[in-house]
């Protein structure tokens, strides 16, 4: 697994512009072709699909599909999404709405299977101490997001719509939440997982929102390709969606728990009952067949909305249905 920048999230959101400038890219791009090889970008390290993908790789099911797979970690969803923008990446996971935005702009991609389908392990979070109760005591307080347009933002603008409160959002990156918590900067932030399981074993936080349970079930993240892979090469994409099925699988089989629970905490580098949590809050939620509808990325298009995001393609060109996974054994 090659690192290709180091790791802060960014989330999956790209500006209109940001995209605009890897469409031109992608118009000079050579397109992906049939071979071997499949180029994965993958948004950051410690996140999901670095999981499923590098235990697609470890367990030999790209192999059995017949695929060489390259996966490289980006800084972020964005990164990632213009890595396959620009003819680098063959895949990478992401959002409907990054597919929307980018078919916008000429970045001709499509979201090929459904993956995350709630935002699970992340939570609203105060300190220990604080005195803040619930989210609408925010009123006027300061909360911690990794950055403007990112999966956090966005679900602290939910948090603002839902339970009619205002607050000031402060940009402080992945690192920055934690620290800007603990000594005050910010009054809540919102974290995400495997992160958010290791604050919560050692009690140094609080949460006041699981965003799994308190936000409607939608897809927050799906497998995308380029449109020349899916259109000139449907029985590839086949082939990659079987092997990441495959992982999926693999990894919610109870017979290979302790298995992967060493695979989650090798791959995110950290403490084994923490890798448990994140199986168990995160990967064992994870869609295990793949199956996308109008209803669900239509969700996940108003999810965006609350960022301003509104200039974004037809539902029924963000998605395909024809590639329904036959996990790998």
């Amino acid at each position: 697994m090659t690192i290709a920048r180091n790791r802060s999230y960014t989330g999956y959101f790209v500006l209109a512009a940001g995209v605009a400038v890897f469409a031109a890219a992608a118009a000079f791009a050579s397109p992906a072709i049939a071979q071997e090889k499949v180029r994965v970008a993958l948004p950051t390290k410690t996140y999901y699909p670095t999981i499923i993908a590098e235990t697609a790789l470890r367990q030999k099911l790209f192999a059995k599909e017949g695929i060489t797979a390259e996966l490289t970690v980006y800084r972020g969803g964005a990164e990632a999404f213009e890595a396959v923008a620009a003819g680098a990446a063959d895949l990478t996971l992401g959002s409907t709405a990054i597919v929307a935005a980018g078919i916008k702009k000429g970045v001709k991609t499509k979201a090929i299977s459904a993956a995350g389908l709630g935002y699970n392990g992340w939570y609203l979070m105060v300190k220990p101490d604080s005195p803040i109760k619930s989210a609408s005591e925010l009123e006027g307080k300061k909360v911690g997001i990794t950055s403007a347009g990112s999966a956090t933002d966005i679900l602290a603008r939910w948090t603002q719509n839902d339970k009619k409160v205002k607050f000031t959002t402060v940009p402080l990156g992945g690192g920055g939440l934690i620290p800007n918590l603990l000594s005050g900067n910010v009054d809540a932030i919102v974290l995400y997982s495997p992160l958010s399981y290791k604050v919560l074993q050692d009690k140094s936080v609080r949460p006041l929102i699981d965003f799994g349970t308190a936000v409607p079930e939608h897809l927050s993240g799906v497998w995308i390709a380029p449109d020349k892979l899916v259109d000139e090469n449907p029985k590839l994409v086949q082939k990659i969606n079987n092997a990441l099925f495959g992982a999926m699988v693999w990894l919610k089989n109870k017979d290979n728990r302790q298995a992967a629970i060493k695979i989650i905490s090798e791959i995110d580098e950290i403490p084994l009952p923490i890798a448990e949590a994140e199986l168990d809050g995160n990967i064992m939620k994870l869609s295990s067949t793949g199956e996308m509808n109008e209803q669900l990325v239509q969700r996940g298009l108003d999810m965006a909305k609350l960022v301003g995001m509104t200039d974004v393609a037809s539902v029924s060109a963000i998605y395909t249905t024809k590639f329904k996974p036959v996990p790998t054994k």
